[in-house]
């Protein structure tokens, strides 16, 4: 998919900038040619002299390169190039893109583009979670910049959370699926998946027992047509799919955030299975046993997401998918639920435990919608999400 394809590569300031040389050989192993820029300070990082080697060409440092800028050099590179990509993006990165500052090679090179931008943020958690890094990435959302990134895990500065730069392979599958030729190009979907967990107090919750596998392979068949996917995942068994956004939560409500904050989308796909109730106010010191009996446990209600995204008007996604697990009268109750709810299909499936669907590899599922109940035959759940994204592709695009 990507022989022949030509790839400009900004490299921000980071020490994920090193991931940059592996991102270089897996781009040039498939195929395609890669321009490296790097910015002044991504030189502490990794050398011109490694960059070059790596990608066979020359490297592009100056703004004032007086050889390059007689013939307009930043605007032949940002325009000759099928795609360009910022990685690591920086907080700053991100800032001057969000600013529409163009004050040396790299910014210029972003405001000088008419071609697709995928950015793969990395920065310490408290940076990415900063409200201005925030503003700044709806901003560049609705711009029209793709990301892929940021994971979650420990950072180099001691501290853990999101932050850390999506891997080499992560960064190509996005690339390979930002310039596919598959029906949901230029379509931007929303998925959730896995369970949520309400704490009780710190060491006890209420979860479920959703693995997260159908929502991820929901995800991945999307991306696979062309789709750039934000993927809103709770506490998951499986790991989250190559080549698309990943929002880590925990609770509800932070799902409900999440998804709000990635709108706005052509189609939301709500497949997590949300807890229905929290906690109303929840310990804060693990609780004891007591003489004087169990303890009381005050249940307040979660937000309905399914049913907000589903009556937002002209916010509405144009395709609102959501899920129904039910263990008896599964139709009837799925039926009710999409009525309920607003949203256009309800895909449902029964998880009473002889079926062994609810945290296994297979899933039989019905899908509700206008023109009545289509029953599907029981298969594993990639073949359900291949099955289910091509049918959101011929809605979408039909």
């Amino acid at each position: 998919m990507l022989a022949s394809k030509r790839i400009l590569l900004i490299i921000g300031a980071g020490i994920a900038a090193y991931k940059s040389l592996d991102l270089i050989r897996r781009l040039k192993e498939r195929g395609a040619a890669v321009t490296p820029v790097l910015t002044p300070a991504a030189e502490e990082f990794v050398t011109p002299l490694s960059v070059s080697a790596l990608a066979g060409e020359k490297v592009y440092r100056d703004l004032f390169d007086l050889t390059d800028e007689a013939e307009m050099g930043h605007i032949q590179l940002s325009r000759s190039a099928d795609m360009i990509v910022v990685a690591p993006a920086t907080a700053d990165l991100m800032g001057k893109m969000a600013g529409g500052l163009a004050n040396d090679l790299a910014s210029t090179l972003l405001m000088a583009t008419d071609t697709p931008v995928l950015c793969a943020p990395a920065m310490n958690v408290r940076m990415w979670d900063h409200p201005a890094t925030q503003r700044n990435l709806q901003q560049l959302q609705a711009d029209g910049v793709r990301f892929v990134g940021p994971n979650e895990g420990d950072m180099a500065c001691g501290e853990y959370g999101p932050g850390r730069m999506s891997e080499p392979l992560e960064i190509v599958a996005a690339i390979e699926a930002q310039m596919g030729s598959g029906p949901l190009s230029g379509k931007r979907v929303l998925v959730t998946s896995g369970p949520t967990h309400e704490p009780i107090d710190p060491v006890r919750y209420i979860a479920n027992r959703s693995s997260g596998a159908q929502g991820t392979a929901v995800a991945r068949a999307l991306a696979a047509l062309g789709a750039e996917v934000v993927f809103v995942t709770g506490p998951a068994d499986v790991p989250a799919p190559e080549g698309v956004q990943v929002l880590r939560v925990e609770t509800a409500q932070q799902m409900s955030d999440a998804v709000e904050a990635a709108l706005p989308v052509d189609a939301g796909v709500f497949a997590a299975a949300v807890a229905d109730w929290r906690m109303a106010s929840a310990s804060d010191k693990k609780l004891k046993k007591s003489r004087d009996g169990l303890p009381v446990l005050e249940f307040a209600e979660n937000p309905d997401i399914l049913k907000r995204i589903a009556h937002m008007g002209a916010d509405r996604p144009t395709l609102v998918v959501g899920f129904a697990a039910e263990t008896d009268n599964v139709i009837e109750h799925a039926t009710a639920k999409r009525a309920r709810k607003g949203c256009d299909w309800i895909v449902a499936n029964d998880v009473s435990p002889a079926t062994g669907i609810m945290g296994g590899s297979e899933n039989a599922v019905t899908v509700i919608s206008d023109s009545g109940a289509e029953e599907w035959p029981r298969m594993g759940k990639d073949a359900v999400a291949e099955r289910l994204a091509q049918k959101i592709a011929d809605a979408l695009t039909g």
